[in-house]
């Protein structure tokens, strides 16, 4: 039945528009777009924080259609979207939270002059089925990447957006700002050997599913944390971007730093809540319970508060610069004290868009597990820095 559906969408061909150049997306792949494209189609949702950046006035005015996992997944951040943009409650769906529930039929409905999809991720990837058929209805479709490489696509992806959506000069503004936050991480981080670094373990979406421990391995958020200066101990047993490793593993593999992410959290789950729209004390307690979880409680990095709790959607989304300076600055708290994310998030919210700064981005725990405690010991820590509890990123 899909066959049959992907086919007869060759038959309902979308008038082009003008087309008047070529990108080279980041699938390798030659793609003519239009000039000055009016409508463009996200597959993702949380591309609409790249579009912030293209488009700052108002990030939705030319979206026609997106996936959408922001407001199911993300849903602080979408209230926040939708209270300083209200129009983008009314930006069709082009499915809900996962690829398999995209509608091509709906995408050709909407008629974009352009659609713009992640390598992977909630909505249509590379290598998915309905990709020929829309093109061949006469969608340019271009890719982008956050999320598998975010580190080493991100500075490309922000790049061929803006060749785009006609707005060169403000992608490389913002090119510019990330790579000026890399390099200060890079100061920091690049003079460590290799077997000194910290040994780090994510959780992502931290008790959100049944059981520990969600976790990221090759690309991805441990992209983020090998860029801030750490081991990521996943990597090794995680062939993927993403992936579930054992609570026993954990316990064995005795992390230096326990780092969680969030958004949301279910009812009767101890989710960390983090990102816009969260109040820092809310975001800190969260954290808590989530460190008190068995087997988490008892790893040595909880117990001496080398902690962070962070907003999931650093995961795919320009904004991952900010990431990893907390990060590097929670690894290494004497060497990376020059690192400065709260003024930097401070810059990209006054700088390169307008969506509203309010928030806690990343935090520590509330209470005794936030305190500072003794340096670490273990052999696999090395020369690792004393720990110190990282500040509230509230905004």
């Amino acid at each position: 039945m899909a066959v049959v559906i992907l086919a007869g969408l060759a038959l309902a061909t979308i008038p082009r528009a003008a087309a008047a150049r070529e990108v080279v997306d980041l699938a390798g792949r030659h793609v003519t777009v239009p000039d000055h494209p009016q409508r463009v189609l996200l597959g993702e949702g949380r591309f609409v924080f790249a579009m912030a950046i293209l488009d700052r006035d108002d990030p939705v005015k030319r979206v026609v259609g997106w996936q959408g996992e922001l407001k199911a997944q993300d849903p602080y951040a979408w209230q926040q979207l939708v209270t300083r943009y209200p129009a983008a409650a009314k930006v069709p769906l082009i499915g809900q939270r996962s690829e398999s529930s995209v509608s091509p039929e709906k995408i050709v409905s909407l008629r974009p002059d352009v659609a713009i999809f992640g390598l992977s991720g909630h909505g249509p990837g590379v290598n998915n089925p309905m990709i020929k058929p829309l093109q061949d209805a006469g969608i340019p479709i271009v890719f982008i990447d956050f999320r598998e490489h975010p580190v080493e696509h991100t500075v490309a992806s922000m790049r061929v957006l803006g060749q785009v959506l006609d707005r060169e000069k403000a992608a490389q503004a913002y090119v510019d700002f990330y790579e000026d936050g890399l390099r200060r991480v890079r100061a920091v981080v690049d003079p460590v050997p290799l077997e000194q670094r910290p040994r780090v373990f994510v959780e992502m979406l931290a008790g959100v599913w049944p059981a520990c421990c969600h976790s990221t391995g090759k690309g991805n958020f441990g992209d983020l944390v090998v860029a801030a200066g750490g081991r990521n101990v996943a990597a090794d047993v995680l062939p993927g971007a993403i992936g579930d490793v054992s609570l026993e593993y954990l316990m064995q593999a005795r992390p230096d730093v326990y780092v969680a992410t969030g958004s949301r959290s279910d009812p009767l789950k101890p989710g960390l809540l983090a990102g816009p729209g969260i109040v820092a004390d809310v975001s800190a307690r969260s954290l808590s319970k989530v460190l008190a979880r068995e087997g988490i409680r008892d790893l040595d990095a909880v117990r001496r508060g080398r902690t962070l709790g962070i907003w999931h959607a650093y995961y795919n989304s320009p904004y991952n610069i900010i990431a990893i300076e907390a990060l590097a600055r929670l690894f290494y708290p004497r060497a990376g004290a020059t690192l400065d994310p709260e003024t930097d998030m401070a810059r990209l919210y006054r700088d390169f868009v307008r969506l509203d700064p309010n928030g806690t981005y990343w935090t520590a725990a509330a209470g005794p597990a936030a305190a500072p405690a003794a340096p670490a010991t273990s052999a696999a820590a090395g020369s690792i820095e004393a720990p110190v509890a990282p500040a509230n990123a509230a905004r």
